[in-house]
C-alpha cells in the first residue's frame, strides 16, 4: 500500500467540507488523465470513500490529487461505482490494489467489472468508434459487494442512499448523500449540466429508461448535483433535472451532450 507522501504532483479540489474532486478528464477539469470521468472523494470523518475510478490509464494522477490535500490513504476504505463503463470503472483494479478498497456497485456492474467483460460494457464498440485508443484495455477488478435500489450505505458518519438510475447504462446507480438541506446527488452519467443526457447506440442504452430515471430524480430534494462529467452544481442541483423534465413533458428526450 502506498503512503500519502509518495505522489508529489496534483492540486486537490475541495468542493465542500465533505466532497472533493480528485479526478477529472477532458470532459471536465483536466485534473487527471483525459479519459477519466469525475472521481469524487467523500469525507466520512473516520473514513473516506471514492465514487467512480476513472479509466485506469494513470491512477497515480488520482492518488496525487488525494495526497495533495493531505488525506491519508489508509483511511480510504470504499469505492462506489455508478456503472461499468470504462471511463468510470477502468481504474477500479489499480485503486483497489493500491488503497485496499472495498469495491461495490450494482449487480450488473459487479458482473461486468469482475469479469472484465469488454463486450458487456460496449468497450469493443467504443474503441472502433474512436472513443478510446485502440490499445486501451479494461482491467478486471474483483467487486466486494452488490448494492440494490433503496439500500443505505454508510461511510463513516455519512449515509448514502442507493438509487437505481438506468438508461445511459444498464445497472447504473446514483448515490444520494443525505444532508440537512437535502440530497447531494452523485448521478454518474444520468443527467448533466443544462439538462442534457448521453445516448449511445449500444445494447444497454435506453431513452425510455433515461427519462424514467430523470422523472424519479425530479421528485427528490436535490441540492447538489455531481455528475460524471462537465459542470457540477453545489446549491442548485435540481436545475438541470428541471430542464431535462421540460423536454420529457413534451414527449421528447432531453438534449444530448455533444
Amino acid at each position: 500500500m502506498r503512503q500519502a507522501h509518495e505522489p508529489d504532483r496534483g492540486i486537490a479540489m475541495k468542493i465542500t467540507e465533505r466532497i472533493y474532486l480528485v479526478g477529472s478528464g477532458r470532459l471536465g477539469f483536466d485534473l487527471t488523465d483525459e479519459y477519466d470521468c469525475h472521481v469524487y472523494l467523500l469525507d466520512g470523518g473516520s473514513e473516506y470513500a471514492l465514487i467512480d475510478a476513472g479509466a485506469g490509464r494513470d491512477p497515480d494522477a488520482i492518488l496525487a490529487q488525494i495526497a495533495a490535500d493531505g488525506i491519508p490513504f489508509d483511511r480510504i476504505h470504499h469505492l462506489l461505482l455508478t456503472h461499468a463503463h470504462a471511463d468510470h470503472a477502468g481504474g477500479a483494479a489499480a485503486l483497489r490494489e493500491q488503497l485496499n478498497l472495498r469495491v461495490v456497485g450494482s449487480e450488473e456492474t459487479a458482473r461486468f467489472v469482475s469479469a472484465g467483460d469488454e463486450g458487456a460494457i460496449s468497450l469493443d464498440a467504443a474503441r472502433i468508434a474512436g472513443v478510446y485508443p485502440a490499445d486501451y484495455q479494461f482491467k478486471a477488478c474483483p467487486v466486494d459487494g452488490v448494492l440494490h435500489d433503496g439500500e443505505q450505505y454508510q461511510v463513516g458518519d455519512l449515509t448514502l442512499e442507493v438509487i437505481a438510475t438506468p438508461g445511459h447504462a444498464v445497472g447504473q446507480l446514483s448515490f444520494g448523500l443525505h444532508q440537512s438541506a437535502g440530497l447531494d446527488l452523485f448521478c454518474g452519467d444520468t443527467v448533466f449540466h443544462g439538462g442534457k443526457i448521453v445516448l449511445q447506440n449500444t445494447w444497454d442504452c435506453s431513452v425510455q429508461d433515461s427519462c424514467r430515471s430523470i422523472e424519479r430524480l425530479a421528485a427528490l430534494p436535490i441540492v447538489g448535483l455531481y455528475p460524471g462529467h462537465l459542470a457540477f452544481s453545489v446549491q442548485r442541483g435540481l436545475g438541470p433535472i428541471t430542464q431535462a423534465m421540460a423536454a420529457i413533458r413534451q414527449l421528447a428526450p432531453p438534449a444530448q451532450v455533444r
